[in-house]
């Protein structure tokens, strides 16, 4: 039996509500959809949320909502999914990316304030960051907000990591210090919704720009539309959008999976501490913990202290039926982004990251039993 490193958690409550859903009058565009954003809103403390099919959608919409267009600049983070900074190239946009703190695998504030200060000199500042919680920590939200506000860019949170996750008190996706934050409600997320994803604000203009992007850039309120008429067929499309709405199914899975995100989080972090106890004397660097940090464990992620180990590590876990993995590749060192002209090397702590980094398994599912496999496992390798 292959123990992954990420896998959903469903109850037979889940599966009687979807089958509930499917068996109503209602399959896309009903009433599920809107109670699963209003419930996301109150559980993160935000005004405004815009259910979508992924999070690749999310950042999407969320890019063309505060105004990215062609030859503008979006820097992210270089050890994150590719989907962070795809974004900017749908767009049209130029991207960048931004070194890592090696203690936290974020973005490093002291690296990306150098970045600026170089970056207006050459008059190349960016419009747009987005700021990738990586495994589920908060990156340094408050020093990247002082920085916006003196370089004039906007913040995007990928938080496809970090639902449930809180930064001093403050939980991820209230966007306090972002003006969209982006959730992921994949498989192996915190809660799924099969694929699904939400894009967050406060901000009642960006969310009236988030809806219509997600449904076509088709407005259905006659206030928006230039047809006045009152007939029922009447819309208009004002933008050019997507077709990226979520459908009743996914929301009616996600509300199920809502109500037991406290659990879920509990629960990651019961395992992670047990990983911490038990590995804290092995020639391995272990998740920094910060007090003001409360994580999601979406990953929990371990850094071999010699390089040498690495790939023998993975590939002896591997053979233990222990299906690790690697969160990330630096995302310049991609076939696409070396055509870019990004070289290897780009960002030396993010490449520093790649060389020695390993995704323990970490999902509510795990038994005791498997955790202490995977642990004796490590061990016996060290011996």
């Amino acid at each position: 039996m292959k123990i992954p490193y990420g896998k959903q958690s469903i109850s037979n409550k889940d599966i009687s509500v979807v089958k509930k859903t499917l068996q109503s009058n209602f399959l896309t565009q009903g009433p599920k959809v809107k109670f699963f954003e209003n419930s996301i809103a109150k559980f993160v403390g935000s005004k405004h949320v815009v259910a979508v099919n992924s999070a690749t959608s999310a950042l999407h919409i969320a890019c063309l909502s505060i105004g990215l267009k062609k030859d503008d600049y979006l820097w992210t983070s270089a050890n994150s999914f590719v989907a962070s900074s795809n974004c900017a190239l749908y767009c049209g946009a130029k991207i960048d990316f931004i070194d890592i703190d090696i203690k936290t695998y974020n973005i490093c504030h002291k690296k990306l304030e150098k970045k600026l200060e170089y970056a207006k000199k050459k008059r190349i500042l960016p419009k747009v960051i987005v700021v990738v919680h990586i495994c589920g920590f908060s990156a340094p939200m408050k020093e990247i907000y002082k920085l916006s506000k003196k370089y004039k860019f906007k913040i995007i949170e990928d938080a496809s990591h970090a639902i449930g996750g809180l930064y001093f008190k403050n939980k991820i996706g209230s966007c306090k210090f972002s003006d969209i934050t982006v959730f992921s409600f994949h498989p192996v997320k915190i809660i799924t919704t099969a694929e699904g994803g939400a894009a967050i604000t406060n901000n009642s203009k960006i969310a009236s720009n988030l809806r219509l992007y997600a449904d076509h850039g088709v407005a259905r309120n006659k206030n928006k539309s230039k047809f006045k008429g009152k007939e029922l067929w009447n819309f208009d499309q004002i933008k050019l959008g997507y077709n990226y709405r979520m459908n009743e199914i996914q929301a009616a899975l996600g509300l199920s999976q809502l109500k037991k995100i406290n659990s879920f989080l509990r629960i990651r972090n019961t395992i992670a501490n047990r990983y911490n106890r038990e590995l804290k004397n092995l020639p391995i660097i272990l998740p920094n913990m910060d007090s003001n940090i409360y994580s999601s464990f979406h990953l929990y992620v371990i850094l071999v202290k010699n390089t040498r180990e690495h790939k023998k590590l993975f590939n002896y876990l591997i053979m233990k039926k222990i299906i690790v993995n690697l969160h990330y590749i630096p995302i310049y060192r991609h076939s696409f982004y070396k055509s870019l002209g990004f070289k290897k090397g780009y960002c030396p702590s993010a490449e520093d990251y790649y060389s020695r980094a390993i995704s323990l398994p970490i999902y509510p599912n795990i038994k005791n039993a498997e955790q202490k496999y995977v642990i004796n496992c490590i061990k016996d390798y060290f011996k």
